[in-house]
């Protein structure tokens, strides 16, 4: 698809993850870097895009544009049906969705940059405080995540599914914030699969941040 572009920023989850996606789909985008670190998502211009001032936004053409990146990747399954992010059988779907969202509505916005900058001008919270903060959520859900974890393969089966393509970052974020992912076997295994993926490669926060 021509002129689809991606409003995100490199260490954004949420974009991340739509990254993967479009990697995998061999979806042709443009990228532009949106600093959350320097405010950039709330221009006028970024606003424009997404009134909540958030990443990412997609611009698919005709006007258009997608926000919220579950909803990104359920259009791109419709859009682009191979491979697969959600299967097509309605209980196995309700499951990847519900494992999907461990991450995307239980880890990840309690955890997001908007969050811990609250936490450090409400109640005062330094930089250990917000990492412990940090820690502690991704690790419920990892734990929920793990038992539910194939021995092999991915999510998704032979390839990544929705699930896999919200793990990853997740994986990346604690990582950062120096949990230890081999606390949950499974889950690590998956990341270091998916890591051997060029489209995953390339969707690293590392890989885009050196092609900027």
């Amino acid at each position: 698809m021509s002129g689809t572009t991606l409003h995100d920023y490199f260490r954004s989850s949420a974009g991340y993850r739509v990254r993967i996606a479009l990697n995998l789909k061999n979806v042709a985008y443009e990228r532009v870097e949106v600093s959350l670190l320097n405010g950039e998502q709330r221009s006028p211009g970024h606003l424009a895009r997404n009134p909540q001032g958030l990443v990412p936004a997609l611009e698919i053409g005709g006007g258009t544009v997608l926000t919220q990146s579950l909803a990104i990747l359920d259009w791109l399954d419709h859009a682009h049906p191979e491979p697969r992010l959600f299967p097509a059988d309605p209980i196995a779907r309700a499951r990847a969705m519900a494992q999907a969202l461990v991450i995307v509505a239980d880890i990840h916005p309690i955890d997001n940059l908007r969050v811990l900058r609250r936490l450090e001008t409400q109640f005062g919270a330094d930089a250990a405080a917000k990492a412990d903060w940090y820690r502690h959520w991704i690790a419920q859900g990892f734990d929920a995540l793990e038992v539910q974890a194939p021995a092999d393969g991915f999510f998704g089966g032979d390839t990544p599914n929705v699930v896999d393509c919200c793990l990853v970052p997740q994986c990346y974020n604690a990582r950062r914030f120096d949990l230890d992912v081999a606390r949950w076997p499974r889950l690590a295994a998956i990341d270091a699969r998916a890591a051997g993926l060029p489209a995953v490669a390339a969707a690293h926060p590392d890989a885009v941040a050196s092609r900027a």
